[in-house]
């Protein structure tokens, strides 16, 4: 029997940090690999528009992240931090999105493909979950998004907000009571 090649060892977020600010672009590209689909989920559900809005949201957050690593001092796991970051970015783009003057959709331009029962169904669903998500307080909205969708600890979520583990467990409850009243 051959012998087995031996499995290249998977490299810490710090490991790749370093080899960035080495000059290796791989681990930059690493990085944003790891981390893009569980900060566009948390970015999405901020419910500010469609995938490009969320795309946009992700590419920005990276800059402002990959910008200020030299800061980054490794207190907190990295995606922990970079939540922080992209909530930074969410509140950001909330603000621009207050000045702006919203155009609605228009009726045929909507998707109408699948089952129209299921759809309706899904579709207002989604809105009142959003609804009800709108409805929080920003902190209690971020803790739920930050434990419900990213399996955040409660540690790493009050290091991520700048909160104490007690006062996270306190706002997700409450925005899990306020989300099933609305629901209901």
């Amino acid at each position: 029997m051959p012998p087995a090649e031996p499995v290249a060892a998977v490299p810490s977020d710090a490991a790749l940090i370093a080899a960035w600010q080495g000059g290796d672009e791989q681990a930059a590209a690493e990085l944003v690999r790891r981390h893009a689909r569980a900060l566009a989920r948390f970015l999405g559900a901020g419910t500010l528009g469609g995938d490009a809005d969320v795309d946009d949201l992700v590419q920005e957050t990276f800059i402002r992240a990959f910008r200020a690593l030299g800061r980054f001092r490794g207190q907190c796991r990295f995606r922990t931090w970079l939540m922080t970051i992209g909530g930074n970015v969410l509140k950001d783009a909330y603000r621009r999105v207050k000045r702006a003057r919203v155009v609605p959709l228009a009726d045929e331009l909507r998707d109408t493909d699948g089952d129209p029962h299921e759809h309706a169904v899904a579709g207002e669903m989604e809105a009142r979950l959003a609804e009800g998500l709108g409805r929080l307080p920003r902190m209690q909205r971020e803790v739920f998004l930050l434990r419900a969708q990213q399996g955040l600890e409660y540690e790493e979520i009050a290091a991520a907000l700048g909160t104490t583990p007690g006062a996270a467990r306190v706002h997700f409850h409450h925005a899990v009571k306020r989300l099933k009243e609305h629901l209901a």
